[in-house]
């Protein structure tokens, strides 16, 4: 037996691929953590205009900015936690989607890798170009598995229909060999 790269993974399976979604689908978690970051200093800035013959000390200032911190890091970590534990991985038998929403809710796709027919991947408008993510479609003989804000889409691109390719899997679909990076 390998290594296990992950809980649901299969004694026999060997890890071809993993990754995940841009750091860019935790923007809200950083919206919340900079809104807790100023929690503190405008308490102090209030007290300040509140009492300006008993201004806070800067002791209470670095505590209350302390706290700010506090409070930040615990707003942002839903939105990290949800994002690193959210991961795609290619195996040699399988392409399986984790998702991790919140603490207690999570949910597994796991498509066969001879249903995958097409991969695809979307660069569209100046900020996907800009921050280098995009979306990557997976096209199965069900449906398809559309995967939005991926970091480096291409380059994920390649490397998945390589690997499939590798593996057997995505007949027909072979790239020139001048295509290598």
């Amino acid at each position: 037996m390998g290594h296990k790269y992950f809980e649901d993974q299969l004694d026999n399976e060997e890890m071809l691929l993993l990754f995940r979604k841009h750091p860019i689908v935790m923007r809200n978690g950083i919206i919340l953590a900079s809104i807790g970051l100023i929690v503190g200093p405008v308490y102090v800035t209030i007290l300040t205009f509140v009492r300006p013959d008993n201004p806070p000390s800067m002791q209470f200032f670095l505590m209350s900015f302390v706290v700010s911190l506090i409070i930040s890091a615990i707003l942002f970590f839903p939105s990290w936690m949800s994002w690193y534990f959210s991961v795609y991985a290619l195996t040699d038998k399988r392409l399986m989607q984790i998702k991790q929403k919140g603490f207690f809710n999570r949910s597994l796709v796991d498509i066969s890798n001879d249903q995958i027919s097409m991969v695809n991947y979307e660069i569209k408008g100046l900020e996907e170009t800009l921050l280098g993510f995009g979306t990557i479609t997976i096209q199965t003989f069900v449906g398809e598995l559309v995967i939005k804000k991926v970091a480096h889409p291409k380059k994920i691109h390649k490397e998945l229909t390589t690997a499939l390719r590798d593996k057997g899997f995505l007949h027909g679909t072979s790239l020139p060999s001048s295509d290598q990076e």
